[in-house]
Order: structure tokens, then C-alpha cells, then sequence
């Protein structure tokens, strides 16, 4: 059973539709990655997952559960934004601890989930610093340690190297992999950064105003993109006019002009005498 299915979600605002009837599935374990320009409609599908938000129609459903209707606390789900929202009169530890005293736990598992929690992202010796002492990678390792206290199901990461520098976002990134790794949860991404997305994934939904345009592998979504927009979007590409002579199940017999005959993977509903680009 898939960890996370998201099935037939739709989210309008007044007459605009933010997400279009999107269907997702994620498989535990996995780093899966909504990437899209702004306004794609990513984060508001990432609210839903959160429960910050709430579909007009569809089913969220997590280890088979539907939650739509589950209060975002109850939820085995947590969220790491990019403005690292991290409470300024509070130490490291106590930025840490606040979601498991909200949850009622006690002082001595408080304690050593804490510890855990900053030594999976090598802060360990920061737990007394107040986040002013401290970098912007330094602060995004502080919300990772936060996110993961209460040993989520899913980890939630709307854009959060999004205010680290060039450099920096690099670094972050190679330590996100190597985490993801470590701890075995899952994690659902939201970037608008192309080479981020194909860097860290397992699998992307690339989406469009509000649709997914396509769900694959980064291999497949850099190399098969499935339509214009995935092809412009995800790298610099060449449009070469075509007219099909042969369609099978395994290949396309292709005329390119200039070119003469050449041979591609099939494609679902291409015909012998269709053209395109």
C-alpha cells in the first residue's frame, strides 16, 4: 500500500482552480518533489497534505486513512517552510522541544528526542545558541531537527533552501540527501528550481497551472518529457518539426526535415501520418 494517495483533489479559489483534479501517488520512503513556476498551484496542494488547507473535492488519504478531515495536529505530518519559522526568545533546544510539549510529553523523552533530533543534523552542540547566534544553513537544520522531533510519517518541505545563497543551497542540499537517507522518512518537496528538483528526487510531478503535466523519473522527466511545456520548463531544448510514417507499440518511424528518417520510443495515441514538433 502507497504511503500517501491523492486522489481526484481540486482546489478553486472563486472562479481561479489552483489544483485541478490531481491525482499522486508516493510510496513510503520515497523523496518526491512538486516542481512548477510560481503559481502552479504546489504549495497550495502541499497545504492540503498538511491540512492547512482543504479540498473542495477529492480524497487525501495516508496508509489508506482519508485525513481531509483531520485537524493538521493530529496529523503524523510535519512542515518545514523557508522562512524557517523559528521562535526568537527560544534556544535551539527549545525551538526543538516545542511540538512535543504541545503533544503532552514527558520532560525525560522530551529530552532525548531533542538530543536525537539535533544530532541527526549535526547540531548537537547548538542546543543552548538562540537562533540570532546562528547561519541560515544553521537555522534550516534547526526546522529539519523540529520537523523530524515527532517522528513524522511524512515530512512536508515547501521550498526551504529558497533563502539560502547559491552556495550555501548546494551544500544544504547534499546534507538533505544524505538525511532523507539516514532517517527513512518520507519527504514531499516543493521547489520551482529545475536542477534542485532533478538533483534530489526520486520521483517529480511537474506541474501547470494547477495540473500535472507529468510524474516521473528525473532521467525520464530531463530526457522523455512528455509535452512542450515539460520539455521548455526543464531544460534548454531544440523544436524540430515532424511527420510520422510508422507507429507500433515499441517505436515511431519519424521524417525529419533535413534529417530523413529516424527511429523513437513510442508514444500512447500517435498515429502513421500525424505531425507535431
Amino acid at each position: 500500500m502507497a504511503l500517501l494517495e491523492i486522489r481526484d483533489v481540486t482546489r478553486r479559489f472563486g472562479d481561479f482552480t489552483a489544483v485541478n483534479n490531481v491525482n499522486i501517488t508516493i510510496e513510503t520512503g520515497e523523496f518526491f518533489t512538486l516542481l512548477g513556476p510560481s503559481g502552479c498551484g504546489k504549495t497550495t496542494l502541499l497545504r492540503m497534505i498538511a491540512g492547512f488547507d482543504l479540498p473542495d473535492s477529492g480524497q487525501i488519504l495516508l496508509d489508506g486513512i482519508n485525513i481531509v478531515s483531520m485537524p493538521p495536529e493530529k496529523r503524523p505530518i510535519h512542515t518545514v517552510f523557508q522562512s524557517y519559522a523559528l521562535f526568537p526568545h527560544m534556544t535551539v533546544a527549545g525551538n526543538v522541544a516545542f511540538p512535543l510539549k504541545m503533544s503532552g510529553k514527558m520532560p525525560d523523552e522530551i529530552k532525548s528526542r531533542v538530543s536525537e533530533s539535533l544530532n541527526s543534523v549535526h547540531l548537537s552542540g547548538f542546543a543552548n545558541r538562540f537562533p540570532h547566534e546562528l547561519s541560515g544553513g544553521q537555522k534550516q537544520r534547526v526546522a529539519f531537527a523540529r520537523g523530524l522531533v515527532n517522528r513524522p510519517r511524512l515530512l512536508l518541505l515547501d521550498e526551504p533552501l529558497g533563502a539560502l545563497d547559491a552556495k550555501l543551497r548546494e551544500e544544504m542540499q547534499i546534507e538533505l540527501i544524505s538525511l532523507q537517507q539516514e532517517i527513512g522518512v518520507t519527504f514531499v518537496f516543493v521547489t520551482h528550481a529545475q536542477n534542485e528538483a532533478l538533483a534530489l528526487s526520486h520521483r517529480i510531478a511537474v506541474m501547470n497551472q494547477g495540473d500535472i503535466e507529468q510524474i516521473d523519473e528525473p532521467s525520464k522527466i530531463y530526457g522523455f518529457p512528455r509535452n512542450r511545456f515539460v520539455a521548455n520548463f526543464i531544460g534548454k531544448i531544440n523544436m524540430i518539426d515532424v511527420q510520422v510514417l510508422e507507429a507500433t507499440s515499441s517505436h515511431l518511424k519519424l521524417v525529419v526535415k533535413g534529417l530523413g528518417e529516424v527511429t523513437a520510443p513510442s508514444k500512447e495515441g500517435v498515429r502513421a501520418g500525424d505531425k507535431g514538433t
